[in-house]
């Protein structure tokens, strides 16, 4: 029997650390010189406490993903005033997990932030701190020196894999480094109302002028599906937690330009609430758009109750992940909420058509309930 020694473990997490980033790299590598398969399994989850048990990767692994996106609070290690000590040890600590390691070792993966391995809890723009933070980010997810993220601000970073005619393109947004700071609400803890109120000013910014011209390019570029990663939720109505309808002005701003750029192919991906569930809004510019929340995978918020006017069937209060499968052949979507098994407790699906017209209703829409 091999004895595991935590030495060992950094070994095999510092391996691991060193291996992806050259996988991911090949992938991206053949898939955009078109001689690679196309991307049909993603999977993704957001909320992964380094102190916590965290079973859910085997099932993970079990799925069989061609890429993992880490939507954000991928450690929780909060800043205090100039001691960037918590969060470097809760990036120590996530590289001794074995789970977590192997699926950095066995599959390729990206990677945004949201507040708690920002630095702090709902922190924007204005948080003190962010360099460092910044910092201990691209090293743990070795970022290379001369990617551009190393020299500008924030953390924001798109890719694009496989063929023409089946072209997937990732968008990591940074919902954090140029956030402006919101309105606490008038009714701390009331329904609907939690704790922050719409904020209409215009003068607000989600994303910060550079990532929003840099966005504008990436929406131009070919892509048949493109998975836009915000760690807050965008469609997501009925509570009043962080969520991209605090700014409503940046929002419409949001679904303006995926209109105006003529950008087909549009789905939400973002973490953040400790539930998961699946949402669509059927009228936003030339189609639909549809958003899966996948939280957490270790984090979880059992007694959560609110109103989804726009969410597909009920939230979902266990540890999860989300999967996105994509056959280009049939032509179809299929969205899930997978629960630690790996078994599907939230689920939709629809044609590829519906993301360049206006959406129908989805072909399967399951609510409470597995297959």
């Amino acid at each position: 029997m091999i004895r595991v020694t935590r030495r060992r473990l950094r070994l095999l997490a510092a391996a691991c650390a060193l291996v992806a980033p050259l996988l991911l790299a090949a992938l991206q590598g053949a898939a955009r010189a078109g001689d690679g398969p196309p991307l049909t399994r993603i999977a993704f989850g957001s909320c992964a406490h380094q102190d916590l048990p965290q079973p859910i990767w085997d099932a993970v692994l079990d799925y069989r993903p061609e890429l993992f996106i880490f939507a954000g609070d991928n450690v929780y290690g909060d800043l205090t005033p100039g001691a960037p000590a918590p969060l470097a040890e809760a990036y120590a600590r996530a590289a001794t997990l074995p789970g977590y390691s192997a699926v950095r070792e066995q599959v390729p993966v990206l990677a945004t932030w949201d507040d708690h391995d920002y630095g702090s809890n709902d922190a924007g723009g204005d948080f003190a701190h962010k360099a460092e933070a910044k910092a201990l980010f691209l090293d743990f997810w070795q970022i290379g020196a001369d990617d551009p993220r190393r020299t500008r601000a924030g953390i924001y970073h798109a890719a694009t894999f496989g063929p023409e005619g089946m072209r997937l393109q990732v968008i990591l947004l940074d919902t954090r480094s140029f956030r402006s700071p919101l309105i606490p609400t008038d009714q701390h803890g009331a329904p609907g109302k939690e704790r922050y109120l719409p904020d209409p000013d215009p003068a607000k910014t989600m994303l910060g002028a550079a990532q929003w011209a840099w966005l504008r390019d990436q929406l131009l570029q070919p892509a048949e599906v493109r998975l836009i990663v915000s760690s807050i939720q965008v469609l997501a109505e009925g509570h009043g937690w962080e969520r991209w309808g605090n700014l409503p002005r940046e929002r419409e701003r949001l679904f303006e330009l995926i209109a105006e750029t003529g950008a087909e192919g549009v789905i939400f991906l973002s973490g953040d609430r400790h539930v998961g569930g699946i949402y669509h809004r059927p009228a936003a510019g030339p189609y639909g758009l549809y958003e899966l929340t996948s939280s957490g995978l270790n984090m979880a918020y059992p007694a959560a109750a609110e109103a989804g006017p726009l969410r597909l069937g009920a939230i979902y209060g266990a540890a999860n992940f989300g999967s996105i499968d994509v056959d280009w052949w049939a032509r179809e979507v299929t969205l899930a909420v997978r629960a630690a098994n790996g078994e599907p407790v939230r689920r939709v699906r629809f044609a590829l058509a519906d993301l360049v017209r206006r959406a129908q209703d989805p072909l399967i829409q399951e609510g409470e309930s597995p297959f």
